[in-house]
């Protein structure tokens, strides 16, 4: 049995609360009794994407399992990478290209792409990013089921406010998908809820946010935020990939 952690929207700023959000769900995994495969963490990770951010992000977002994190809109991808990922000959020639990470595991892959663009909040898989995710789709055998994680969902969740700044573009990685069939689902944040829905024939898994819950359009307004609950709990995803190939997500809150 694999088990993967999904956590998501961490947006750690210059205030203790999110980083102490962040290092209870942190804790919460590293002291389960059971080795994860990976931690994903899908995007949002700075607030502001300052240096002085990801300094805190480095300290709080450690763990003992496999651990790869992506950007989302409120990341910078220069920022992110020297804080985060260290220097690279690649970073210092090119900071704003896109960041791409796989995780090749045991009887599983996941793929992390950035679906962020520069200077806008909403997403797009960049034409580099596609060819990459292409390559190691078509490099890993078929019978190895392929997880595809990025930040923004590439379809409305119903959620007005997120699906003003979703992903677009998302009809070339449809296309990419069809010749692919061992892409068993996607995975994404954004949205601040649990979710899920489907994508190009796949399970598109959302995983809720850690620093707060977005309002439905169905729900009350808050009094001092109508747009998310501020209140909850964080919370996160396990998606558990049986020997079948079946795929089941759980969802669950971390007290602080």
């Amino acid at each position: 049995m694999i088990v993967i952690a999904q956590v998501s929207d961490i947006h750690v700023d210059g205030e203790p609360r999110s980083a102490d959000r962040t290092r209870a769900v942190m804790r919460y995994l590293d002291e389960l009794p059971f080795d994860l495969a990976a931690v994903l963490v899908t995007g949002d990770i700075a607030d502001h994407g300052t240096a002085d951010e990801y300094a805190v992000v480095r300290e709080a977002l450690t763990s003992r399992h496999p651990l790869l994190v992506c950007p989302g809109n409120h990341d910078d991808r220069a920022a992110f990478r020297a804080g985060l990922l260290g220097g690279t000959e690649e970073a210092t020639a090119r900071p704003y290209a896109p960041v791409n990470q796989v995780l090749r595991g045991e009887g599983f892959v996941v793929a992390l792409c950035d679906s962020s663009v520069p200077g806008k909040d909403e997403g797009f898989l960049e034409d580099e990013t596609l060819e990459w995710l292409d390559a190691v789709l078509g490099s890993t055998p078929h019978e190895v089921p392929v997880l595809v994680a990025f930040h923004h969902p590439p379809v409305p969740l119903h959620t007005p406010y997120v699906d003003e700044i979703r992903q677009f573009g998302e009809e070339r990685l449809a296309a990419l998908a069809a010749r692919h069939p061992h892409l068993t689902a996607f995975l994404a944040g954004h949205a601040h809820t649990a979710a899920a829905t489907t994508f190009a024939g796949r399970p598109l898994l959302v995983a809720p946010g850690v620093v707060s819950a977005l309002r439905l359009p169905w729900e009350n307004p808050g009094p001092d935020s109508p747009h998310v609950h501020l209140d909850l709990p964080p919370a996160l995803a396990f998606h558990v990939l049986a020997e079948d190939g079946r795929l089941t997500t759980h969802y669950r809150t971390v007290t602080v």
